[in-house]
């Protein structure tokens, strides 16, 4: 029974504008969320990729290869009943992000974080008014509380969809500040991620390459891309 999937009951998917936004249709019939929700999403655009998914789809539905359709459901169905508790858990990191904890040797890797990550950190000391201070080591040591309560605020500020699509944004690369810079372009997003990765790249240099850890990598590269493409999509 765990491989059960279902069937391809439809012939053609359709984009329909309906009260609080657009849902797609299978001949027809609305989606739906794994709850039972209707499935309407924010923007024209973004039911455009969920129906270009679902006719995508062969002989079985496997949902593995619907990004799109899982954010919404993930939106809808969890985001939307514990906004709240969802954006305090991502503001939280804002007071261990992953740019303020620095190596403490060799020199080489202390300036490859300077010359990466010091500039996100005067982005959001600049644009969102929150200067996060670098700390030598791993130990916590608590940022400006001043700070972190306008970050905390800006969060709150997402709608079920951004706040959905900024989940993984934060989580996969570890910091708030590039999870907000990644929102607002600041750099590509794959320059973002890529930053997330320094410390990792760092070892890969030193110790060699793992393709086992290489592969687990690439997941998570293409789960932030798709963040990022779905948060732009929100608005």
């Amino acid at each position: 029974m765990s491989d059960w999937k279902p069937k391809r009951f439809w012939t053609q998917s359709a984009v329909v504008e309906t009260e609080g936004g657009f849902t797609v249709e299978l001949d027809g019939r609305r989606v739906k969320t794994p709850a039972k929700a209707g499935l309407v999403v924010p923007t024209q655009a973004m039911a455009h990729e969920i129906a270009t998914e679902w006719d995508a789809q062969e002989k079985e539905v496997d949902p593995t290869t619907m990004p799109f359709t899982r954010s919404a459901n993930a939106a809808i169905d969890k985001v939307r009943h514990q906004h709240a508790e969802v954006a305090d858990m991502l503001a939280d990191y804002g007071d261990s992000d992953l740019l303020c904890y620095r190596a403490t040797h060799p020199q080489e890797l202390q300036q490859r974080q300077a010359d990466q990550w010091d500039p996100a950190l005067d982005w959001a000391a600049e644009k969102l008014a929150a200067r996060l201070l670098p700390v030598a080591g791993v130990l916590h040591q608590p940022q400006d509380p001043q700070a972190l309560l306008g970050l905390r605020q800006r969060v709150h500020g997402f709608s079920d969809f951004q706040l959905a699509a900024f989940h993984d944004l934060v989580s996969l690369s570890g910091s708030l500040v590039l999870g907000f810079a990644a929102t607002a372009d600041w750099r590509p997003a794959e320059e973002i991620w890529q930053a997330s990765r320094l410390d990792e790249l760092w070892q890969i240099e030193q110790w060699g390459h793992d393709d086992e850890a290489h592969a687990a990598s690439e997941v998570k590269r293409a789960a932030f891309l798709h963040a990022k493409r779905f948060f732009d999509l929100s608005v």
